[in-house]
């Protein structure tokens, strides 16, 4: 298969175009002005808001004015992440793409499908006359991925929709009709730097290999957490020897189960092998434990240049201690909807900041407003015993299902209609930008759906090609049978 012959061909030519435009996760400037020149270009009716949220209008198809008013979303940032060894500069470089078997890939980065399929396809829409439609509008929106900006500035009365149909989830034959609320909790240290010994050995460990992944969608599978591997191993020498921390660094976004973490330690000299010899024991161990989840999980231990300082005992105590006992995981599942995830929380990163700060970022998650505060309390309070700072993110709030709502009945019956079986319907652990649109138009119809991605916000992302058209004729026989206005 060449990329030539993908189809649905416009869907597959406007995704191509928008990898050439650098739209990283707040610096979405060049996506905006794309989008911009796009519905000039076109001669479509748009609008910016203050936010750089992008609206442009369609006019129905003949025939059609009488339908309800439909209103395309996706959101135009992509997770910016590639493998170690690969050159790529997110802010000005292209996404190069390739195909394998019936998978679309990037080249050693994140792909972007997430959401970037979902405005190829929006635009293809608006540019194809022969599509039937009511009135239309196609919202594109800022910063999904690390704080749904855009979602939250979106004021009342830029939509005119009674329906929107949200393209961004990952699993296609699959709506989705609730998701869950979230909240990020952040810790902080202030450390104090100490002098090394001369006769210290310094030494750099890798946790790395794991699948990571995506902290709603991909939670429930009992991936590794890098950071917690990582701090295992550093608390097992610290009860065996002098640990010095010098450095301590894991995971990346907020949204994403860590998938490597390292630091450099320093330890008398005469203790040396015990580095090696708990590290081959111990890296046995949690390896047979994922053994299945995350087959690829390696630890490394490499000589290090000898450091001058670390951070102080008693703050590194503090930082292991929080990083042991905050949990990680699934919480709870769904009373109400089987196999479904309620509360989880995400031990997403630990990073040393400027001016002598340890941070850790964590991210709760809940269909449940009260458990969501809960889980976010409980990692509030484990990290104030560690004693740091504490401050939680504004949150968002969940969306809640509606199982009588009338563009699922139009969204099933189109399904079965075109492919004889009955499409899933449920809800997802992951955050949409649903649940503020619906806080911001509480009577508007609302659904999320998509063609299958994997490994989300990883440089192991992929798009499942024949999906692409499944999804693509099911979204315009919606289209066609929307209900008329009342």
């Amino acid at each position: 298969m060449e990329k030539k012959d993908l189809k649905p061909a416009g869907v597959f030519r406007y995704f191509d175009e928008i990898c050439q435009v650098p739209r990283p996760s707040k610096h979405e400037e060049q996506i905006i002005a794309y989008l911009q020149e796009f519905g000039k270009k076109h001669g479509l009716e748009t609008h910016t808001d203050e936010c750089g949220n992008v609206l442009m209008r369609k006019p129905a198809t003949p025939g059609m004015e009488n339908k309800m008013t439909v209103a395309l979303q996706s959101h135009m940032d992509m997770v910016c992440d590639k493998r170690k060894e690969v050159e790529h500069d997110f802010m000005k470089d292209p996404i190069e793409t390739e195909i394998k078997g019936d998978w679309l890939w990037a080249k050693g980065t994140t792909l972007g499908a997430d959401n970037g399929i979902g405005v190829a396809t929006e635009l293809a829409i608006l540019t194809d006359d022969t599509i039937q439609h009511g009135p239309l509008e196609c919202l594109f929106t800022r910063d999904e991925e690390t704080g749904l900006t855009g979602a939250f500035a979106l004021q009342p009365g830029f939509l005119n929709a009674d329906i929107l149909l949200n393209l961004d989830s990952e699993d296609e034959g699959q709506i989705f009709i609730g998701c869950a609320g979230g909240v990020d909790t952040v810790g902080e240290w202030t450390y104090t730097e100490i002098p090394v010994p001369a006769d210290y050995y310094t030494a750099r460990v890798e946790v790395k290999g794991l699948l990571g992944g995506h902290s709603g969608g991909d939670i429930h599978l009992q991936r590794a957490c890098a950071n917690k591997i990582l701090c295992r191993y550093l608390t097992k020498i610290a009860k065996q020897t002098d640990l010095l921390l010098c450095e301590i660094d894991g995971g990346n976004l907020r949204n994403a189960i860590a998938a490597t973490a390292h630091a450099v330690i320093a330890v008398p000299a005469a203790d040396k092998h015990l580095l090696s010899t708990t590290l081959n024991i111990f890296a046995a161990e949690v390896k047979a434990e994922y053994a299945v989840s995350d087959p690829g999980l390696e630890m490394l231990l490499h000589t290090e240049e000898p450091r001058t300082t670390a951070i102080d005992r008693e703050t590194t105590t503090r930082l292991l201690q929080t990083i042991y006992a905050l949990p990680h995981g699934v919480m709870a599942m769904s009373q109400d909807v089987e196999g479904l995830v309620e509360t989880s929380t995400n031990l997403a990163s630990v990073k040393m900041q400027p001016d002598h700060k340890l941070v850790i970022c964590t991210s709760q998650r809940s269909s449940t407003n009260s458990c969501k505060e809960d889980i976010a309390t409980m990692v509030e309070t484990v990290m104030l015993m560690g004693g740091a700072k504490v401050a939680h993110s504004d949150g968002y709030p969940g969306w809640k299902p509606n199982p009588n709502s009338a563009i699922l009945k139009t969204a099933r019956e189109s399904y079965v209609r075109l492919f004889g079986k009955e499409p899933l319907v449920l809800a997802i652990h992951a955050g949409l930008e649903c649940g503020l649109f619906s806080d911001k138009y509480p009577g508007l119809d609302m659904i999320s759906f998509g063609p299958t991605l994997r490994d989300v916000h990883t440089p192991n992302e992929r798009m499942e090609i024949p999906t692409v058209e499944l999804f693509w004729k099911h979204l315009l026989d919606i289209l066609v049978n929307v209900p008329e206005k009342k």
